[in-house]
């Protein structure tokens, strides 16, 4: 294990930068705290353009780091054991991480954390670059196409189960300008209105549906190939075939050999956050903070790929819409996706027809395309990398109009302005 990654897993604190515009973000993040409190805490956001979120892996934060915020007139509050927010603009952070006089080895340990955690934050590109996947993520939002090849996904089971119908579906989707098609052959279904959650499936079986697709494709179309499993033996089985991309909506929890299969093909993953199993993570799902559980979940995922020697720039991160969340949770995650850039790695989204969509729109999955324009949109406009969706050309034409807003794609209009 390298030297870098050694000092990235003896971390000791965990640091995000909060955004908090909207009210219910604001309320999330104080949860159950009220009166006088709230009002100076929201005082202080809107005082400040950065609010530091410090987590502490110890129980208590040392004394003598308060301190030293407090000598270098940076407001610091201390709002239970462990955690602290720190109220700050970007110059004062970067002279606290750049500085070469600390008044203790613990000031010092600490700013080497958070010049780790400015650079990640203001990263902006991410270049893949293996035998099998080469794209820089950075500019505009890339779309990776969903070729589900089984008969139970909650909106295209069935439709491509037989392999002539996935290799043709699969060829529209890069016919369509998928910059990327993700093969899965298991369904992750939850329980809910449209019908029973899906039933996990055999490895044999898994590999039976998806291999001959993945084999026909990748022969076809220059368009990189993921494989959707949380098996590592799928996985094995699929980057040999001709993938070029791991998504595991585990997050490497279900199958500890997973992180050393991708490691082995030097492919990139997608972690995922996930609450519990697909077979029970929508029934009531509940955070006591949404955005702290999966920020520390997704950093400490990212570890046990980094030690497995999974290269950072080919980890993916993904919040999981959808999979062991509210309604709101994932309107909020959507809102604050910002947060998660201090983790260093390209951000995948995936909002397509799911049901926090339909529930809000009292709609089926075969009308949720707007819903899922709308969530598209916005996911791009607040930084993700990747999209994952399943109708490919639309969105990408949705999504080259948000980045031309957001400053992502160059103007080619042509003639006069309009």
């Amino acid at each position: 294990m390298s030297t870098n990654v050694k000092n990235q897993l003896k971390a000791r604190y965990s640091l995000r930068r909060l955004f908090l515009e909207h009210p219910a973000d604001l309320q999330a993040e104080i949860g159950a705290q009220r009166g006088p409190f709230v009002e100076e805490f929201a005082a202080r956001c809107r005082r400040h353009s950065w609010t530091i979120k410090i987590l502490c892996q110890d129980e208590e934060l040392p004394k003598n780091l308060l301190s030293a915020f407090s000598l270098r007139g940076l407001a610091c509050w201390l709002s239970g054991p462990g955690k602290a927010y720190l109220f700050s603009d970007a110059a004062q952070l970067r002279a606290l991480a750049g500085g070469r006089h600390f008044i203790s080895s613990t000031e010092a340990a600490f700013a080497q954390e958070l010049r780790v955690f400015l650079d990640h934050q203001e990263r902006d590109e991410f270049i893949l670059d293996t035998p099998r996947c080469k794209m820089i993520l950075g500019g505009p939002a890339l779309i990776m196409g969903i070729l589900n090849v089984t008969p139970d996904s909650f909106f295209d089971g069935g439709k491509y189960t037989a392999h002539e119908q996935a290799i043709a579906q699969g060829l529209k989707l890069a016919e369509e300008g998928a910059d990327i098609i993700d093969i899965g052959g298991e369904s992750t279904r939850p329980k809910g209105a449209y019908g029973e959650g899906a039933q996990p499936v055999p490895a044999e079986e898994e590999l039976a549906r998806v291999l001959p697709v993945i084999q026909a494709l990748s022969s076809l179309i220059d368009v990189p190939i993921s494989i959707d499993t949380y098996k590592a033996h799928v996985a094995e089985a699929a980057l040999q075939a001709g993938a070029g991309m791991v998504n595991d909506i585990s997050g490497l929890l279900f199958d500890p050999k997973m992180a050393e299969v991708v490691a082995r093909h030097h492919a990139p993953l997608v972690l995922m956050h996930l609450k519990g199993t697909p077979q029970n993570m929508q029934q009531n799902p509940a955070y006591e903070n949404l955005m702290d559980e999966i920020y520390l979940h997704l950093h400490r995922q990212m570890q046990v790929a980094l030690q497995a020697g999974i290269p950072r720039e080919l980890i993916i991160i993904d919040p999981g819409i959808g999979f062991g969340k509210s309604l709101q949770n994932n309107y909020e995650i959507l809102r604050r996706l910002p947060e998660l850039r201090g983790l260093g790695s390209a951000l995948l989204v995936g909002p397509s027809r799911k049901s926090f969509l339909g529930k809000l729109l009292n709609l089926p999955p075969e009308q949720r395309f707007e819903g899922t324009a709308a969530a598209s949109a916005v996911a791009a406009m607040k930084g993700a990398h990747i999209l994952r969706v399943h109708d490919v050309a639309k969105i990408k034409r949705v999504v080259q109009i948000t980045d031309l807003i957001n400053g992502r794609l160059e103007s080619a209009m042509p003639g006069a302005a309009s």
